[in-house]
C-alpha cells in the first residue's frame, strides 16, 4: 500500500482511511471502465481503490462544501441504504441541513414545487397536533392524524426546513440512489457522492472513489464533510 499521506487543512489521513475500509472496491466483475483510474490493484477478487487518489478527490470535494456553505448555501444529504440511514439524519441534523434517508421520492428535485406542498402540508398537520386545536377531534380522528404524521414524517421529515432546490446534494450511494443523480443532473444541482467501483463516475461533479458499503468507510467521509460545514458555521 502506498505510504502515509495527511492534509492538515482537512485533517486527512490516509492511514486512518485504509483502516476505515475506505479502499475496499467491488468484486473485479463488477467494475465499472471509467473507475479503473482510481484502482490500485486487486486483492482476492476485489477492486482495491488508490487511497492517494481517493484522498486527493476527498480534498477537493471538501474545498467545494467549504466554498458554498460559506456562501450560506444549502446541501441535501442522501442516504438510503439501511445501514447508513441513521448516521445520514444524526450528521445532516446536527448541521441543520436536509436530508432524505428513506425511499427516494420521485419528481423531488424535478416537480419540487409539489414537493414543497407536501412539506408544508406536513407542516401544517405537526403544527395542529402540537396545539390544542387536536382536543376538537374525537380519538379516533386523533388516532388517524397521529398515523398520517407519521407516515409524512417518514417521507418529509428531512425536509421540513428545504424552502428551494438545494444548491448542492451528497448522495452517499449511487447505484441506490441513482434517481437523485438522474434528477439533480436535469436541475442542474451539482453533485458530491461516493463513488464504488461499480459506478460511473462521470455522472458526479465531485466523486469521492471510495467503498460505499461499509458504514466506516461512509461515516469517515461524512465525519471529513461535518467537521469542514461546522468550521465555516462557526466562523460565521
Amino acid at each position: 500500500m502506498d505510504s502515509e499521506i495527511k492534509n492538515e487543512k482537512f485533517n486527512i489521513n490516509t492511514e486512518e482511511m485504509i483502516k476505515a475500509g475506505v479502499v475496499l472496491g467491488h468484486k473485479t466483475s463488477k467494475t465499472h471502465p471509467k473507475m479503473k483510474q482510481y484502482i490500485l490493484g486487486t486483492k482476492n477478487n476485489i477492486h482495491i481503490i488508490d487511497v492517494q487518489k481517493s484522498a486527493k478527490k476527498l480534498e477537493e470535494a471538501l474545498q467545494f462544501i467549504e466554498k458554498i456553505v460559506s456562501e450560506n448555501k444549502v446541501i441535501l444529504f442522501v442516504g438510503t441504504k439501511i445501514h447508513i440511514k441513521n448516521l445520514v439524519k444524526e450528521i445532516a441534523s446536527d448541521l441543520n441541513f436536509p436530508y432524505i434517508n428513506e425511499r427516494w421520492l420521485g419528481g423531488t428535485f424535478t416537480n419540487f414545487e409539489t414537493i414543497k406542498k407536501r412539506i408544508n402540508y406536513f407542516k401544517e398537520i405537526k403544527n395542529k397536533i402540537n396545539s390544542e386545536e387536536l382536543l376538537k377531534y374525537t380519538k379516533k380522528e386523533q388516532a388517524k392524524i397521529h398515523k398520517e404524521l407519521k407516515q409524512l414524517e417518514t417521507k418529509f421529515g428531512g425536509m421540513e426546513n428545504l424552502v428551494n432546490l438545494p444548491d448542492a446534494v451528497f448522495i452517499c450511494d449511487m447505484k441506490r440512489d441513482i434517481l437523485t443523480a438522474r434528477e439533480a443532473r436535469r436541475k442542474k444541482i451539482p453533485i458530491i457522492a461516493i463513488v464504488d467501483t461499480n459506478i460511473n463516475p462521470d455522472l458526479v461533479d465531485y466523486p469521492i472513489p471510495a467503498n460505499d458499503d461499509a458504514i466506516t468507510s461512509v461515516k469517515y467521509i461524512l465525519e471529513k464533510v461535518k467537521e469542514v460545514i461546522a468550521k465555516v458555521k462557526n466562523q460565521g
